[in-house]
């Protein structure tokens, strides 16, 4: 826990999240339950480490207890007795979509409104949807990237495949209207010819315009929040 802290102090992290583990989704109660206090110690002693030496940094806990009820309160509860700076939902999180919005059902009303809380490696639109409902401040995940890099698009009508034919000779933007620096300079029929030629340079112009798409997303959100429509 400790060397943890030290090297996410030493390469600079806004936010440093403790050493944690990540148990599997199929574990049994006995095996979950060691697995949830083993978390909380080290997330203890690395917030021991993280006070000697603060820099403006902030430290985030990670909230445990598989889809347990239980055992998610009871983590919240150790947790939130601390002096953390923010909250992160964490460990194994559900089989399903249906199950992580359960779990965060039972999990967010034992979090503080007044610190930040953030969910652990899932950024796909609707469980960002239902996760802002129920409280979560902020998503990190690959899955913008990751799914660019196999050619997969992020409008506002749905997803846009570019390796399909369709695109071959189509002069459009990847959607209209978007700023982003694909969609204001190239054509889908280049993306499609870059991503069929497999070229390197595919996987960033998709990549720019997914995360100008998440960025887009995010800002419509907040405004649903202001207008208490969420």
């Amino acid at each position: 826990p400790e060397s943890s802290v030290q090297a996410q102090k030493a390469y600079g992290s806004d936010i440093i999240i403790p050493l944690d583990e990540l148990h599997p989704y199929h574990i049994e109660p006995d095996a979950l339950l060691r697995c949830v206090l083993r978390s909380h110690r080290w997330e203890a002693r690395s917030l021991n480490e993280h006070l000697k030496d603060v820099q403006q940094q902030a430290m985030y806990a990670v909230i445990h207890g598989g889809i347990d009820p239980a055992l998610r309160k009871a983590s919240c509860e150790y947790l939130t007795s601390l002096p953390f700076d923010g909250f992160a939902v964490g460990g194994a999180l559900g089989k399903d979509r249906e199950e992580l919005v359960e779990v965060l059902r039972v999990t967010m009303p034992h979090l503080p409104v007044e610190k930040p809380n953030h969910l652990l490696g899932i950024a796909d639109e609707p469980s960002i949807w239902a996760g802002s409902a129920l409280g979560v401040d902020t998503f990190d995940s690959c899955f913008p990237t990751r799914i660019a890099r196999h050619g997969t698009l992020l409008t506002k009508e749905g997803p846009v495949y570019i390796r399909k034919q369709v695109h071959k000779e189509d002069l459009r933007p990847l959607e209209e209207g978007c700023e982003c620096f694909t969609c204001r300079r190239h054509s889908r029929a280049y993306l499609h010819h870059l991503y069929r030629a497999c070229e390197p340079l595919s996987a960033t112009l998709l990549s720019i315009h997914n995360l100008q798409y998440m960025n887009g997303l995010m800002a419509r959100i907040r405004v649903k929040i202001m207008n208490n429509e969420i």
